[in-house]
Parts: C-alpha cells; structure tokens; sequence
C-alpha cells in the first residue's frame, strides 16, 4: 500500500478522503466509475447501516451505499 493511503472502508464516519487509487477490474471497476469515483474525487463517510455494512458515502452530490468488500479496495488520503 503506498504510504499515506488507506482504504476506504476505514475512514471513521464523518471524515473525508480523495480517491487515490481503484484497485478493482472488470464491471465492478466499470460501476465504481459510473458512480463518479475517479482520481482526486472527495468522498464523505456518512454512516454505517446498524450491522456494519453498507456504509453511505457522499460522492460528487449523491450518497451512495458501497459494502466494504468494494471499499476496500479504493485507497484514498484521509483529507483534513
């Protein structure tokens, strides 16, 4: 993992990261994109659901539910 990066799925609620890196292939990189989660985007931890998975994220004006299987293979900066 590069240095400073983390992944997604272990930024605490309330706290933002920049996408850095997709570490997914195929359709599910394809619907990682569509949803707007390209390189420098701003991603806000909204919430966990009450088992702990999903967790909402506020990603270019919309939220959206990501299991953390998918997120943590994104790698974001924690942004301050």
């Amino acid at each position: 993992m590069s240095q400073g990066l983390i992944p997604l799925h272990r930024l605490p609620v309330g706290s933002r990261g920049r996408v850095r890196q997709i570490n997914i292939t195929g359709a599910v990189r394809r619907r990682m994109l569509d949803l707007g989660l390209t390189f420098s985007t701003e991603v806000a931890v909204l919430q966990k659901s009450p088992s702990g998975d999903p967790t909402a994220y506020f990603i270019r004006g919309a939220v959206v539910a990501l299991r953390s299987q998918e997120a943590s293979q994104i790698l974001v900066a924690p942004v301050d």
